[in-house]
């Protein structure tokens, strides 16, 4: 049966992250959502049921199988009014001991992925005049330490997003970009970290490293981050949103203060640099 509300397709809609979230705001707002998961059975239950639910299989690191979610969505509508992509993973781990294979990894699932659900999904977007939101993160502009490989696709996500922005604009496509802050999810607990080498120069701080919260805790509550983004969507926003806890306050704090600042106030997260520092000095 044809569907003849708006839609919405939100990828990585696994329990424990804002994907879910997403999916209820705009279902409360009226849109028929298609729900995506990897493995549609992490999808929480209270969704799986949902009315004007229609929950998919979707990994976005496949072609085939994002072709396949795409036939799915076309056996309903040939339009799409909101796509976002949402689905993506941490990486907890110096640049120096990242082997080649897992980074590329996390560029596939992080910023290739998003790449091939937009070429994969213009059609119907054009078709809606639709909208594409793209979850970036703050770690797109603060280098977070332990986190360059997440960084890298990160801002390679912004800068792609905002040149997708003038790209799809004359198509009647909106591109919006998430400079995400903090949100209460089970980010931290899912973030990668793999194994430290022996002779890795970090492994006196390995402790500190891997030592994250439950928790963000200075994140909002997932259902007030989604909500925020439903509103802008429905404002008609574009371009970057800094959206989430803190991101406001970085949004500010990249434009007034030096980067000497900046990697102060990083650096006073965790007191790593010094003990590194001074281990170091012991092997010379």
């Amino acid at each position: 049966m044809a569907i003849t509300r708006k839609t919405c397709l939100v990828t990585g809609c696994s329990a424990g992250g804002v994907g879910p979230a997403f999916a209820e705001a705009f279902r409360n707002k009226g849109y028929h959502v298609f729900v995506t998961a990897r493995t549609p059975s992490k999808v929480p239950e209270s969704l799986r049921e949902a009315a004007n639910v229609t929950v998919i299989a979707l990994d976005v690191t496949s072609l085939e199988s994002i072709a396949s979610a795409a036939e799915e969505v076309r056996k309903d509508t040939n339009r799409l009014d909101v796509l976002i992509n949402n689905a993506g993973l941490g990486l907890n781990m110096p640049g120096l001991d990242t082997s080649i294979e897992e980074a590329k990894n996390l560029f596939d699932l992080n910023f290739f992925g998003v790449l091939a659900m937009m070429q994969t999904f213009s059609p119907m977007l054009v078709a809606a005049r639709g909208c594409v939101v793209n979850n970036s993160s703050v770690g797109s502009v603060f280098p977070f330490a332990f986190s360059s490989i997440y960084n890298a696709t990160k801002a390679a996500l912004n800068q792609a997003s905002e040149t997708w922005r003038l790209e799809m604009a004359p198509l009647g496509v909106r591109v919006i970009t998430l400079v995400t802050g903090g949100i209460a999810t089970k980010f931290f607990v899912n973030l990668q970290t793999l194994t430290f080498p022996e002779n890795s120069y970090y492994n006196c701080i390995k402790d500190i490293i891997e030592d994250n919260p439950e928790e963000n805790p200075y994140g909002v509550k997932p259902e007030v981050f989604a909500q925020d983004v439903l509103n802008r969507v429905e404002k008609g926003a574009t371009g970057k949103q800094w959206v989430g806890g803190g991101a406001s306050i970085g949004r500010f704090a990249l434009w007034l203060l030096p980067q000497g600042v900046i990697d102060m106030l990083i650096l006073s997260q965790k007191p790593w640099s010094k003990k590194l520092a001074q281990e170091h000095l012991k092997t010379d």
